[in-house]
């Protein structure tokens, strides 16, 4: 199963990428999570920082492996976001590391409906993650 969590790319640069998703009620995750409260899980938060990373990496989609998540730190998350909102995920390049990986600095912003586009946005999950080149081992 394959779930889109960049609806479009508002900024980018070498160095830092901007991405905006809105949260439908059709999102199937919300379903069950929870059926009186829906909220979009923190596993999908994550998700949302590590396809945006993924977009500023490989932005045309031309490396011959994809860029996978390795390791995720200091992930804090704060405001619920509820079906009929938005997020705004913003991931800086902090350190290209020796061993060919990739370390990043993320935020989700949550962004209600009617929200003034200079508003200070409440974070919804902040946190560091790394990503790497997935090794593909030939097939016997």
């Amino acid at each position: 199963m394959h779930f889109n969590l960049v609806d479009r790319v508002i900024e980018r640069s070498e160095s830092h990428i901007v991405t905006l998703k809105h949260v439908s009620s059709a999102e199937e995750y919300l379903q069950d999570h929870f059926p009186s409260f829906p909220v979009l899980p923190g596993v999908m938060m994550l998700e949302s920082m590590t396809q945006a990373a993924r977009e500023l990496l490989d932005p045309e989609n031309t490396a011959e492996t994809p860029w996978v998540l390795t390791q995720a730190k200091a992930l804090k998350y704060g405001s619920f976001v509820r079906p009929g909102a938005s997020i705004r995920v913003t991931m800086t390049r902090h350190k290209d590391n020796e061993d060919g990986s990739i370390d990043l600095k993320g935020d989700v912003r949550l962004i209600e409906p009617g929200t003034s586009e200079n508003a200070d946005l409440p974070v919804a999950c902040s946190g560091r993650i790394t990503m790497r080149p997935a090794i593909c081992e030939p097939t016997t």
